[in-house]
């Protein structure tokens, strides 16, 4: 696997830095996803394009804004560790047994366990309508605060599992 730059001194320095810049871009009016892969992309020189971003887009607020699908910082996150973790030429293997145990056995379970944290967290919610139901409109100030924190968490979470 190709050796990948980071900045920071530590994990958890990273998983700060990674935070506080995707809490700056959601203040920005960045989508939740878009905020997670640019600032994942600040911390790690994936050797990914700035514009790569824009692959991100259409998972805010739960896939188009539907808010139906998985919350989009959560997608964000798997997009990001995805750069890094993810497998760069998925020809690569002999044949297609080899390539699929290959990413039961060493892809998925890393993605696997961001996921299952973030679920964890969440009181096992990961779909961007039952993450901010309890809110009275999903435009209000506390679902705003509450999505930016969770956009944050996932920024650092994505860092966590990347630096494994």
């Amino acid at each position: 696997m190709t050796e990948i730059k980071k900045k920071g001194n530590s994990t958890e320095e990273r998983m700060e830095m990674a935070a506080e810049s995707a809490r700056g871009y959601f203040r920005q009016g960045l989508n939740c996803a878009e905020c997670v892969v640019k600032a994942f992309m600040e911390v790690y020189d994936t050797g990914f394009p700035p514009e790569t971003v824009a692959l991100s887009t259409g998972f805010g607020a739960g896939l188009g804004h539907t808010r139906e699908g998985v919350c989009g910082a959560i997608s964000g996150a798997v997009m990001a560790l995805g750069m890094v973790k993810g497998r760069r030429d998925p020809m690569e293997g002999e044949d297609m047994a080899e390539r699929v145990t290959k990413l039961q056995q060493e892809v998925y379970p890393l993605f696997g366990d961001l996921v299952r944290e973030v679920q964890a967290a969440n009181e096992n919610r990961l779909i961007c309508q039952d993450l901010t139901d309890p809110f009275e409109d999903f435009d209000c100030k506390p679902r705003k605060k509450f999505c930016m924190q969770l956009i944050a968490d996932c920024a650092a979470l994505a860092v966590k599992h990347a630096d494994k």
